[in-house]
């Protein structure tokens, strides 16, 4: 009797879970994303009104509805971290566990788990500390950012780029060249810097600004992190790894254009004629003034006023006043004006940093098959171009494929040490319309890719103007739906399989098209 009885709840469980599997996947997720925009949109109309008990009421029927859970679950699922546990060791991969999971984001009793700290290298050699949360902490803060994001973006800051929805680098790298373009643009520039921002954020200052729930906020807060089987606490930060840092730290430094603004009046100066503009990404943020004076003595006393009540300053070693025709680097661009034409091309370091990681790679599979080595030079290369390509980069574009192509030159070498040049350049390099060294290696039989690899040149990478989206425009406000559907219609339209020659002739290359997007045409 007692082995029916197991026998019957077994398959009762059993029945439970293929349940549980089908329905994840008759999910219809687009019915599941426009409820939840509804919602958002609602929120950010309350926002606008002033109506602070009704934003805490939508935020808390956002988190808790159906939809969002959801939601939050597939994004914790489908990104890049879908595969990389916290402390418990716990990760979602299959549809039951999915549904499992979305049952379980709920408020009451929720307790977070300390994260597990890792160490990412920095450009300058430093070691960032990472923190990963559990899957399910990921879920739980990936919920409640979808209830806190219309509200960051209704009040954030008009030119701030970093972390936010339908902006990137190179719509701050547009406003750039908006407001230092023109013949009577500011002639300085203070480059900012803030010293371990992520690390030393107020606790205090956020529990008492940031309009969400204080509990679940503080909890996060506190979650200290697990290194090397040892436990330590947090007092001070948010850490960096989880769903919900960027926005806090948006949000924290939202209100650093008002601070600026203020300082400006209060010098006696008009805002016009002090040439003040603020352009940041994340916490990586420039400031145009008129003088050197007005930047030092008025605009950066400003600043670190604004930081000190949050918890940050200024890092001494990278914040500095500049002249623009001295030129400056921001955000792997480097900007300067020529007279009365402004340039922005890809920094050095940039160039520098593409070419040791491709040496790197290179290195790496010098015991492997060259087809290997070619798949993985080549998404490293189309992502380099693809994120320099609304730059004058003709020039920079070149000088690493040349380089790139010294270095796989010497590696063939190494590979085949008792052959000679002709024979490898019959082995590897193949002949094109427009170019003559086209290398290639072909897959070998029973691999599911067929034909040859060949190597991306950063050259074949088109060049397309990137048009700077509208500082005021909010993408949970219904008034802006139809500016956002245009522009990414306007955005797709143009383009092109990435890797095509520069033989066919695009719109953007026509007389007139690009010139003046960032300085002349010429590279």
């Amino acid at each position: 009797m007692v082995r029916t009885l197991k026998g019957v709840e077994s398959q009762e469980t059993t029945r439970a879970l293929t349940g549980l599997k089908a329905d994840w996947m008759r999910i219809q997720w687009r019915k599941v994303e426009k409820k939840v925009r509804d919602l958002q949109m609602r929120i950010a109309k309350a926002v606008s009104e002033g109506r602070r008990a009704l934003v805490r009421k939508l935020q808390a029927l956002l988190t808790r509805s159906y939809a969002a859970r959801l939601l939050a679950v597939r994004r914790v699922t489908t990104n890049k971290g879908r595969k990389t546990p916290g402390t418990d060791g716990v990760i979602w991969s299959s549809p039951t566990q999915k549904m499992k999971a979305m049952t379980r984001l709920r408020r009451r009793g929720y307790r977070p788990m300390p994260l597990r700290r890792v160490y990412l290298r920095k450009k300058s050699g430093k070691l960032r500390p990472l923190g990963i949360p559990t899957m399910h902490d990921r879920a739980m803060q990936a919920l409640y950012a979808m209830a806190l994001m219309p509200i960051a973006e209704t009040t954030a800051d008009r030119h701030s780029y970093g972390f936010r929805p339908y902006r990137s680098c190179a719509d701050a790298i547009g406003q750039c060249f908006t407001v230092l373009s023109q013949r009577q643009s500011a002639e300085w520039v203070l480059e900012a810097d803030i010293s371990g921002c992520f690390d030393n954020i107020s606790h205090s200052w956020m529990l008492s600004n940031i309009p969400m729930d204080g509990r679940m906020l503080k909890s996060w807060l506190t979650a200290g992190y697990m290194e090397q089987g040892i436990f330590h606490g947090t007092g001070a930060g948010t850490p960096q790894g989880g769903i919900i840092s960027p926005l806090l730290a948006n949000m924290v430094l939202d209100g650093l254009e008002t601070a600026c603004k203020r300082a400006v009046k209060g010098s006696g100066r008009c805002l016009r004629t002090a040439k003040l503009h603020v352009i940041r990404y994340a916490d990586d943020f420039i400031v145009t003034g008129s003088s050197e004076e007005l930047l030092r003595e008025y605009v950066r006393p400003a600043i670190e006023r604004f930081l000190a009540g949050r918890g940050l300053t200024l890092s001494r070693e990278k914040t500095s006043i500049t002249k623009v025709e001295d030129g400056f680097e921001f955000l792997g661009q480097h900007i300067r004006k020529y007279g009365n034409k402004l340039k922005i091309r890809p920094a050095k370091a940039s160039i520098r940093a593409l070419l040791d990681k491709t040496r790197a790679t290179i290195r790496a599979h010098l015991g492997s098959s060259f087809w290997k080595t070619i798949d993985a030079l080549n998404p490293v290369i189309r992502g380099w171009a693809q994120y320099h390509r609304h730059v004058l980069s003709n020039k920079a574009f070149c000088h690493v494929d040349s380089g790139i192509f010294r270095q796989v030159w010497h590696s063939l070498h190494k590979r085949h040490s008792n052959k000679g040049k002709r024979w490898l350049r019959k082995r590897y390099f193949r002949s094109q319309p427009g170019r003559c060294w086209v290398l290639q290696a072909g897959y070998p039989d029973g691999k599911r890719k067929t034909g040859t690899a060949t190597l991306l040149h950063a050259s074949d990478i088109v060049r397309i103007p990137h048009i700077k989206i509208r500082s005021q425009a909010n993408p949970f406000d219904r008034a802006w739906m139809e500016y956002f559907t245009s522009r990414r219609q306007r955005r797709y339209l143009p383009l092109k399989r990435l890797g095509e020659t520069s033989q066919v002739t695009y719109w953007w290359k026509r007389p007139g098209r690009a010139e003046n997007l960032c300085g002349s045409g010429k590279a």
